[in-house]
């Protein structure tokens, strides 16, 4: 006996064939995908030993901030008036915020001492490495252990020659160290925002969509110069920088029919929190710099060439005696040495 709840036996095949349908409609699709897939990336690697070219060309260029080119221009000024700079190291600029991200990441770089020295390089400050010393123990072990040698390589036995001496003395010192922290990330100071749709009674009319937001935070950071003799402190900074971002949207949906379209398109952006940190360090070395230098602020800038003889990510303490002929005053062009985009150089040869 057929229940009376059972559907017809000529619905039930119709299902039955729609779903057959779909089913191979989806199994196509799937296939169609696959073979679009495959054309991007092979499972098997190429001549080249890959399984994809990774996408992007943009070049390497320079870190900078706004305050770099000061930076740059107090290095030009203490060549261009013969100014002896002190010695500087840079020690624990850490983060004090304790922020973390939702995956477990810090909000906030744990790279702030690098920044430093990069901005103390620019500067035109001799540096004395003392945050990552780990090398120079190793080899200072080395070397009281009789291990090391400076002669050129002879053959598979080695160096040959008398082992390196120790001398009394032959560590520079610093006369000052920098060290600090970032102290404050406030998210959403402010914030504001719209979100408007209209449309009319009518669904097939059609409605439209439009979002748009602005929010506000901030950064802070705190550092002190320290006189390395005598561990007073001699400077003391403290800044603050605010980081905007925006979201906006807007999105179209409407009936045709049968048919439904439903467009929407948006786009936003955040000031990168790392490079605001940088930006603070940077600002703080500037002050600092010409606080040593004794140069009376941007003004002392304006005769000679403010790039000396490297540009915005270079170093003004040269490892050799060949500031005439190095490649100091090219370094933060993008083309340079880019294979692709520096006719100058040799493709293909090694």
């Amino acid at each position: 006996m057929i229940s009376p709840f059972a559907p017809p036996i000529a619905a039930v095949w119709t299902a039955r064939a729609a779903a057959l349908g779909s089913a191979r409609k989806l199994a196509t699709l799937l296939g169609v995908s696959s073979l679009a897939l495959s054309a991007c990336v092979s499972p098997t690697a190429g001549p080249n030993g890959l399984y994809a070219n990774p996408i992007g060309n943009a070049p390497v260029v320079s870190n900078s901030t706004p305050y770099s080119a000061s930076l740059v221009c107090l290095a030009g000024y203490a060549q261009r008036y013969g100014v002896h700079a002190p010695r500087i190291a840079v020690g624990r600029i850490a983060d004090y915020t304790g922020k973390a991200e939702d995956n477990g990441g810090r909000m906030v770089t744990q790279g702030a001492s690098l920044m430093a020295i990069s901005a103390l390089a620019k500067a035109g400050v001799p540096l004395v490495e003392r945050f990552d010393t780990s090398v120079s123990e190793m080899e200072l072990k080395y070397a009281n252990n009789k291990l090391i040698s400076d002669q050129p390589t002879n053959g598979p036995q080695g160096p040959s020659g008398p082992h390196r001496k120790i001398l009394e003395g032959q560590i520079p010192g610093s006369d000052f160290y920098l060290i600090g922290g970032v102290t404050e990330l406030n998210y959403n100071i402010k914030s504001a925002g719209i979100d408007l749709a209209a449309g009319k009674q009518n669904a097939t009319a059609g409605t439209g969509e439009a979002t748009g937001q602005l929010y506000v935070m901030n950064v802070a950071m705190d550092l002190r110069l320290v006189e390395t003799k005598t561990e007073e402190v001699v400077d003391v900074v403290s800044y603050q920088k605010q980081i905007i971002g925006r979201q906006v949207g807007a999105g179209f949906f409407k009936f045709f029919g049968s048919n439904v379209i439903d467009v929407s398109v948006g786009g936003g952006g955040l000031e990168p929190v790392q490079l605001a940190v940088r930006s603070l360090i940077e600002r703080a070395v500037v002050e600092m710099v010409a606080n040593l230098y004794g140069a009376p602020g941007p003004s002392a800038c304006m005769g000679g060439d403010p790039l000396g003889v490297a540009g915005v990510t270079g170093g003004f303490t040269p490892a050799y005696n060949n500031l005439d002929r190095n490649n100091g005053r090219t370094r933060q062009d993008p083309s340079r040495w880019d294979a692709a985009r520096d006719p100058a150089v040799l493709r293909g040869r090694y």
